[in-house]
């Protein structure tokens, strides 16, 4: 046993290493000044320490907006996630509690959208979005994307293990469909909600390819193809490129904290 739990911890200890190493040299990289970051062979602690990457992407005056860049991908990733939890929620809960005709193959016809590759629908989401004016606009990270698939299959998983016996002495009160589904499904399915509201808002924040697709003024833009425009054409400036990636690191890190306790409890409910 304890030679099976010191096998144990030797694994774990260097899955840490593997995920932890590349952030902290990340973060000590772009705390180094521009000659000590093209230093060979390269150091880990900075020698001295040195806000030049941050002063340079955080000053008013810089050529890269990335504060602004930041602000855009908060806000389309915090709209997309608040929606794909409205529609998603409530188009489970009719499938997994609803009964009405052809709702098994509406179920199927859905599951099935997630087998087409998301690159496959490029084209048809930028014509309707163009077709809409949506083009450079805020809408264009927002809504495209709202109709999650996944959501659904992975909130209609979550309803099915729910007991019905609290719907029933709900509706036994007096309560609406409504009501069931406000006040006694969304409250108990909080783990649910938060695994799948953390993963959306990654899944966006992280995008790159559509908004490099369908904005087309550096103000615009978001966290992911703005942090492209950083690298020069001739010459790397890591402690900016460093800063940018910490900049843009430092929400997911802490909404993950704020919402591991609900995705620890929402990942084995939902299998």
């Amino acid at each position: 046993m304890t030679l099976r739990r010191t096998l144990l911890y030797a694994v774990l200890a260097l899955l840490t290493a593997v995920f932890v190493v590349p952030l902290l040299w990340m973060l000590l990289t772009s705390l180094k000044s521009y000659p000590d970051a093209q230093r060979i062979p390269p150091t880990w602690l900075p020698d001295p320490f040195s806000g030049y990457g941050y002063s340079k992407i955080l000053s008013p005056g810089s050529q890269n907006p990335v504060l602004r860049w930041f602000l855009n991908s908060m806000l389309a990733a915090t709209l997309q996630t608040l929606l794909i939890l409205a529609t998603a929620s409530m188009a489970a809960y009719a499938l997994a509690r609803l009964r009405f005709a052809g709702r098994g193959v509406t179920f199927g016809l859905i599951v099935a959208t997630l087998f087409v590759p998301p690159a496959a629908l490029m084209l048809p989401n930028f014509l309707i979005s163009d077709t809409l004016g949506w083009l450079d606009t805020l809408a264009v990270l927002v809504v495209p994307g709202a109709a999650s698939a996944f959501g659904v299959f992975f909130l209609r998983q979550f309803f099915l293990s729910l007991p019905r016996e609290l719907e029933e002495a709900a509706v036994l009160d007096g309560a609406n469909q409504w009501q069931v589904f406000t006040r006694v499904v969304l409250p108990l399915s909080r783990p649910a909600l938060a695994t799948l509201a953390v993963l959306s808002f990654l899944t966006n924040w992280n995008d790159f390819l559509w908004p490099v697709f369908v904005l087309f003024s550096p103000d615009r833009l978001t966290l992911p193809p703005g942090l492209g425009l950083l690298q020069g054409s001739y010459n790397t400036d890591f402690p900016v490129i460093m800063a940018g990636a910490v900049l843009a690191s430092v929400p997911v890190l802490i909404l993950f904290v704020l919402a591991q306790r609900h995705v620890i409890q929402g990942c084995p409910a939902a299998a």
